[in-house]
């Protein structure tokens, strides 16, 4: 009797830490089915650049526009930058404690540093050429900041910071990548770049698309095939995210073939050395943003592209479609059930559920 009372007793002690790891494991890997949408602000531009700031989320559009909108009710901000005749348009932004940076495409490339407090706006880089155009930007911490861009002369453009963003050099083609001919980037979320743990991971994408990564802050890089499908001037990879610096996942497509869903969707488990195309022939077409959902080991992923906005919760095997709305392109993540989207004349709230 002694005996089976400490039998039932281990496997009742068995059942609870098996209990226990099935209700981490479900809160780690939420079931979200649908998602609800607030509309944050209305306005006749396209917005494809966001970061949050604690209570509010800034934004850089087209039409030399950018701001920050306010998430707890107070004042929003909004303003546009003129320089002579230019058609600015922010597809790049990135932040620091005390300031805002946004980045204009194509020629001449702009870099603005603007004080979050005084809305100050300094004009920190300029480039000139024919071929320049920037597609990403980000802080690696406080002082030290990269941005990436097409080949001007075989190799990626890269500039980076070390004081807090107030000058900017260019790299050399010394140490940087030899670009195949039509190998170039997207400027489709400012997610062509991600630093995790010390590592850069940086995504190419045309003729040629591949995965880079650097142990050095951008100095030098390592690249990768990736399986996503590539040939032509608008394919390939045009989004990534890694959760961590060994969990990755990359996503894009044909851009002239929106609705098709086959090697367009790729996860890595070691760091961008071998990537694993996942979804073939299903679920989402072409995607312009891929971000995972925060602290969820890594399983739970969002995209939104021109078939919808999709969910996953088993790392990209399944996924679900929660809105059929075409027009955003990126988003950014409050906390693991919320986020910011912007697209073709709005910018919302997503609050998963």
């Amino acid at each position: 009797m002694k005996l089976l009372s400490i039998r039932l007793a281990v496997v009742f002690m068995i059942f609870i830490q098996l209990s226990c790891s099935t209700d981490k494991n479900l809160i780690k890997s939420p079931g979200y089915t649908q998602i609800v949408v607030d509309t944050l602000l209305n306005e006749k531009m396209s917005s494809r650049a966001l970061a949050i700031d604690k209570d509010k989320v800034w934004y850089g559009a087209s039409n030399g526009k950018y701001g920050y909108i306010s998430l707890n009710g107070a004042a929003d901000f909004s303003a546009i930058i003129e320089k002579e005749n230019l058609k600015l348009e922010f597809r790049s932004l990135a932040q620091t404690p005390e300031s805002v940076f946004i980045l204009s495409v194509a020629n001449p490339a702009l870099l603005y540093k603007i004080d979050k407090e005084s809305k100050q706006i300094s004009l920190v880089y300029e480039e000139k050429h024919e071929k320049v155009f920037y597609d990403a930007i980000l802080f690696m911490n406080e002082k030290e900041g990269i941005a990436i861009g097409d080949p001007t002369d075989g190799c990626p453009s890269i500039i980076k910071t070390s004081d807090g963003g107030n000058t900017w050099n260019k790299l050399s083609c010394t140490g940087l990548p030899k670009f195949a001919e039509g190998e170039a980037f997207f400027a489709a979320s400012n997610t062509n770049i991600t630093y995790r743990n010390g590592k850069l991971f940086m995504v190419s994408g045309g003729v040629k698309s591949k995965f880079y990564v650097s142990a050095d802050k951008g100095e030098t890089w390592i690249g990768y095939e990736t399986p996503i499908v590539q040939g032509k001037a608008m394919t390939g990879v045009f989004t990534s995210d890694f959760y961590d610096e060994n969990i990755g996942i990359i996503a894009g497509g044909n851009y002239e073939k929106l609705e098709q869903n086959l090697q367009n969707k790729a996860i890595t488990f070691n760091g961008g050395k071998k990537w694993k195309l996942i979804a073939e022939n299903a679920a989402f077409g072409y995607a312009s943003c891929v971000q995972f959902l925060p602290d969820t080991n890594g399983k739970c992923i969002l995209t939104a592209g021109a078939t919808g906005v999709f969910y996953s919760r088993d790392s990209g095997k399944k996924w679900q479609q929660l809105l059929p709305d075409k027009d955003f392109i990126a988003f950014r993540f409050i906390d693991n059930k919320t986020a910011v989207a912007s697209g073709k004349n709005r910018i919302v709230k997503f609050t998963l559920k």
